[in-house]
């Protein structure tokens, strides 16, 4: 097809995430993919800032999971994982076993991270039925969070600022309680949110399955950054309680923070941990859901005998193999000294939005970056500007965010950097005639994306 049927197809049949039908403005069509970059079908060169919604660590066309696909497509693309199993799902498992935190030994293969955390869900639940306590069948989080657009993830995804607030009445309630405090709003904070999270626990913990959280960064619900320190004493007080923890670390694994996973920045095993995006390197959907022996092997005791679960692309093969090569990628590199380097550039190259008139907040973590403005970025007018800037972003509600691949050099930073402060400026410029309700400037407002 050339550029305009694939635009004209698109316009008539193909609904897009997160838009109406027909959509309100034509998508991008993209040609091909090299390195860190994306090429329009009108010969755009563009540095991918969003690495693919998280996923596209390594760039795309990298030649070792090219392989990787291309030799596991030659003996087996798929079979069902119904009394089956094949050896690329066993070296993952192998391999996500030995990465992540000791008492996580049992993994349960989704094929997406919105899946996986319906399965977490339920093994927290089965869990707790297994253990003759049903009553213990709600979930608490805390607001700003995002889990996923299936049913169960929904419901613990933010309840009124999030994507979700439609649903209110269809969903399960679950609890919540405020968002955590800012990183950087000192060790005072988090122990009166720690002392606020113990009153909530013991008040609710006969009740209560497990607490789920995005550990150090809430991903599409705000994009906010808290402490290491308050998620160890999250487990601390989850063990207190007899609640189970369910760590989502579906975006923030694989060293996109800056440690392997958020968790270890935290010095903690959750009970549960949902992982997925960069768990291929952006190639082919896949995801996992890793929980402990105790707890599977309580769940196979219960009145069902195992998790109730089972998708028909589970362990995927192709997946599964180009996962593992991802992950030789990732371990080969010199990831831990490169993400940092990343976010340096990109808090030194941003740092001047912070004074400018309509600008929030400026914050970085890891290989993230995001500018939060004081009101809804006009999409059209950012996207445009950053694509006249070389750089492919996708800004929602007041955030233009960034998190390139790991393999961007000091030079695409740059760029990326251009493209966001294009991005920001043609939003504030476009939004000011309409007369956005402004913030006072530098403010962090905990609540301004909740």
């Amino acid at each position: 097809m050339d550029h305009a049927t694939i635009t004209a197809v698109d316009a008539e049949h193909v609904w897009h995430p997160y838009g109406g039908f027909p959509a309100s403005t034509a998508p991008r069509v993209v040609a091909d993919c090299e390195g860190v970059h994306l090429r329009l079908a009108d010969g755009s060169r563009l540095v991918d800032g969003m690495s693919s919604w998280w996923a596209a660590v390594h760039g795309y066309r990298h030649p070792q999971l090219d392989a990787a696909l291309a030799d596991q497509a030659g003996r087996m693309s798929h079979v069902m994982f119904g009394g089956l199993t094949h050896e690329p799902a066993a070296r993952l498992a192998s391999r996500l076993v030995a990465m992540t935190p000791e008492p996580l030994q049992k993994v349960f293969f989704a094929d997406s991270g919105s899946v996986s955390v319906e399965v977490a869900v339920k093994m927290a639940i089965q869990y707790w039925r297994s253990r003759g306590r049903p009553a213990k069948n709600a979930l608490l989080t805390w607001r700003g969070g995002y889990h996923g657009d299936t049913f169960a993830p929904m419901s613990v995804c933010d309840p009124e600022g999030g994507m979700h607030a439609m649903w209110r009445g269809v969903l399960p309630e679950q609890m919540f309680v405020p968002a955590p405090p800012d990183a950087r709003d000192g060790e005072g904070a988090q122990e009166r949110y720690l002392t606020m999270l113990d009153t909530r626990l013991a008040a609710a913990g006969d009740r209560l399955a497990a607490v789920i959280v995005e550990p150090v960064v809430q991903g599409a619900g705000g994009m906010r950054f808290h402490s290491p320190a308050l998620v160890a004493g999250l487990r601390r007080l989850c063990r207190a309680h007899e609640v189970l923890l369910i760590c989502d670390e579906i975006a923030t694994g694989f060293g996109r923070t800056g440690t392997l996973f958020a968790s270890d920045a935290a010095g903690i095993s959750p009970d549960i941990m949902c992982l997925g995006k960069a768990l291929t390197g952006g190639y082919l959907t896949l995801a996992a859901t890793l929980t402990t022996t105790e707890i599977a092997e309580t769940i196979s005791r219960g009145e069902a005998g195992g998790l109730a679960h089972g998708p028909t692309f589970m362990a995927n093969p192709l997946a599964c193999a180009v996962a593992c090569a991802s992950l030789d990628v990732l371990e080969s590199s010199d990831w831990r000294r490169r993400v940092p380097q990343i976010g340096a550039r990109l808090a030194a190259g941003l740092a001047p939005l912070a004074h400018v008139d309509g600008v929030v907040d400026v914050r970085v973590l890891g290989a993230i970056a995001v500018v939060e403005l004081d009101r809804d970025v006009d999409l059209v007018a950012a996207t445009d500007a950053a694509v006249a800037s070389g750089v492919w972003l996708r800004p929602f509600r007041k955030l233009i965010y960034a998190m390139p691949p790991y393999i961007i050099s000091d030079e695409q930073l740059d760029v990326l950097v251009d493209g966001i402060g294009a991005a920001v400026a043609a939003s504030l410029a476009a939004t000011e005639s309409a007369g956005g309700q402004r913030i006072r400037r530098g403010h962090r407002d905990q609540e301004s994306t909740s």
